[in-house]
């Protein structure tokens, strides 16, 4: 049924049935299903809809909800996709379908593929992007790295996302340095370069810390939806007075999808989810970088992140990692334009300009 909200599941385990009824139970009411009404059974607990085998003692599971379930907001969603679910050994998430009565709740990315390219005037280019580092490093250190990334022609520059509130380089000093010391390389070459500060901050700090980094020049934020949760990315994303574009960061959300037996597919995490809650791009480790994601994870996250899903843009990829310049032209061919390049500590390995200047020439063409 097209109007409801499935979940596939592979289970490794013996009596995939039994696991399959009580998932469907757990998932929405959590109390014995023959003790509630029979509306409630028919409506509210989810249906198995399938149970393959995939191999031996490896099956399919996938089982269909009533959307009313997930109430309409990201927070209930993610608890039935994998709230007291995760509980259970030897069960992953690896397939999803979201049916536009859940998908029209929600904004997703605020820019997308399309918006960014009208913004920069890209129209078919891959954009490039950069953290500044390393963690230790001042305010004014920090910002002369930031100047010298936009006048060579970076699109974007995040904090690292490690950088927070830590005595080298307070929240307040970093972003008001660094967001001036971009405005004035754009106001030096006409460009259009945005500081992404991070948002690694308390969650009671958050909202009004993304209001003040718009404050202070900041033009896009960097979120952690494993630390600050999903929503918080959401009502960011969603907030008509903040306006700005959103990258998401993968910190903690590691032993989600690392399991081959347990946790939630790559695509579904950092592909579907993050554009789900409003990101406009989504950070994940590139396949050969300094973690163990392979090209077809990769390749997932780009499909969740840019297939149709009901009205929501596209939104962008950034692989990273331990990217070097070198990596570009394969890293192209690999995800296509649509990709957002983010290339960070090694640009640091020699001349900091220089090595701008010639990934800017390798992506822009001049």
């Amino acid at each position: 049924m097209t109007d409801r909200f499935e979940i596939s599941y592979l289970y490794h385990g013996t009596d995939p049935a039994a696991i399959a009824d009580v998932i469907r139970v757990e998932q929405t009411i959590e109390f014995p299903a023959d003790l509630a009404p029979s509306w409630i059974q028919d409506e509210v607990v989810g249906k198995v809809e399938e149970i393959s085998l995939v191999e031996e003692n490896i099956h399919r599971i996938t089982i269909s909800y009533n959307p009313d379930v997930t109430g309409g907001e990201l927070t209930q969603l993610l608890n039935v996709l994998w709230g007291n679910a995760s509980l259970f050994p030897g069960l992953k998430v690896v397939g999803i379908k979201i049916p536009e009565v859940i998908t029209s709740r929600f904004k997703g990315p605020r820019f997308g593929i399309d918006g960014l390219r009208a913004f920069y005037d890209a129209p078919d280019r891959p954009l490039l992007t950069t953290a500044l580092k390393p963690m230790g490093s001042s305010p004014e250190v920090l910002a002369a790295m930031a100047r010298t990334l936009a006048v060579n022609g970076f699109d974007m520059i995040k904090d690292d996302h490690s950088l927070a509130n830590q005595p080298w380089a307070m929240w307040v000093e970093r972003v008001t340095a660094v967001a001036r010391a971009v405005t004035e390389a754009n106001e030096e070459t006409g460009g259009r370069c945005l500081y992404a500060p991070s948002l690694n901050l308390p969650f009671d700090r958050i909202r009004d810390a993304a209001f003040e980094a718009k404050a202070l020049g900041a033009g896009a934020l960097l979120v952690l939806p494993g630390i600050s949760g999903f929503d918080s990315l959401r009502s960011l994303a969603e907030d008509d007075d903040l306006a700005l574009p959103i990258q998401a960061h993968p910190a903690l959300l590691g032993s989600f999808v690392t399991s081959p037996t347990q946790g939630v597919s790559h695509g579904i995490l950092f592909g579907t989810l993050m554009r789900l809650a409003g990101a406009d791009i989504t950070i994940f480790p590139n396949t050969g970088g300094r973690f163990s994601f392979t090209a077809i994870q990769c390749l997932e996250i780009q499909n969740g992140a840019q297939s149709k899903l009901g009205h929501l843009k596209k939104s962008w990829i950034a692989p990273a990692g331990g990217m070097t310049i070198e990596r570009i032209p394969e890293m192209i061919t690999m995800y296509g334009n649509d990709t957002a390049l983010l290339v960070g500590g090694a640009l640091s390995r020699g001349d900091l300009a220089e090595n701008a200047a010639r990934m800017s020439a390798l992506v822009r063409g001049s």
